[in-house]
């Protein structure tokens, strides 16, 4: 089965690219979003494996979208061209790859 994962970007741009990568790896994008409202409505309506979430969104921050998506047991991995400190799960954008998720998504098989 493979995983299921929502995009959420603001930026049109990266949705696509993010998109092409994913699915060449296998991963089945069920969907897109570019604010934080439209994330938790389309994941509640999706139920996806896995949300890819951008960190600065036009309505809020990532961060409190995670919170929401983990209310409705859905997980996130945050993703951001910004670096963070250690301890923060935060894939930088320049490493996104189908590997990746499934690491942080539990590995569903291809």
């Amino acid at each position: 089965m493979a995983l299921r994962v929502l995009i959420v970007d603001d930026d049109p741009g990266f949705r696509r690219i993010a998109r092409g990568v994913l699915e060449a790896g296998e991963i089945d994008v069920v969907g897109e979003a570019g604010t934080g409202a439209d994330a938790v409505a389309i994941a509640r309506s999706l139920r996806p494996d896995g949300v890819l979430l951008d960190v600065q969104l036009p309505d809020t921050d990532g961060f409190t979208v995670a919170r929401a998506l983990s209310g409705l047991g859905i997980p996130a991995v945050l993703c951001s061209v910004r670096d963070y400190p250690d301890g923060a799960a935060v894939l930088p954008k320049e490493r996104l790859s189908a590997d990746e998720l499934r690491r942080f998504f539990g590995g569903k098989s291809r």
